[in-house]
């Protein structure tokens, strides 16, 4: 198994940043990609950014420019820097693994959400 926690959501006023964290434990054997969705009230889930192993990164093209993906392999962290935030950034946040622990087959893990406000 795979435990996810999250932190680093709350309120913030418009045009401020916040920095979320994701650090998964367990008996991982391989971390393939790592990324963060979002679920606003009314709406599906979306992805916001992910990162490979490699380093490779994809965003929702709402987010480009204003937020940023990272990861330390060393520490199994994910890390979702966003800056310039606009009320319409307003979620819930949740860390996606894509992860194999030792004698499973790789599988997607959720963690379990922190909100964002954005208002002022």
């Amino acid at each position: 198994q795979v435990q996810l926690v999250e932190s680093g959501g709350g309120l913030v006023q418009p045009g401020g940043s916040l920095k979320l964290s994701c650090t998964a434990s367990g008996s991982i054997f391989s971390i393939n990609v790592m990324g963060w969705y979002r679920q606003a009230p009314g709406k599906q889930r979306e992805l916001v950014a992910s990162i490979t192993s490699g380093g490779n990164t994809n965003y929702a093209d709402s987010v480009k420019g204003r937020f940023t993906i990272s990861r330390d392999n060393a520490k199994n962290t994910v890390y979702l820097q966003m800056n310039s935030l606009k009320p319409e950034d307003t979620a819930v946040y949740y860390c996606n693994l894509k992860a194999q622990v030792m004698g499973d087959i790789p599988r997607n893990y959720w963690g379990k959400g922190t909100l964002v406000t954005v208002s002022s």
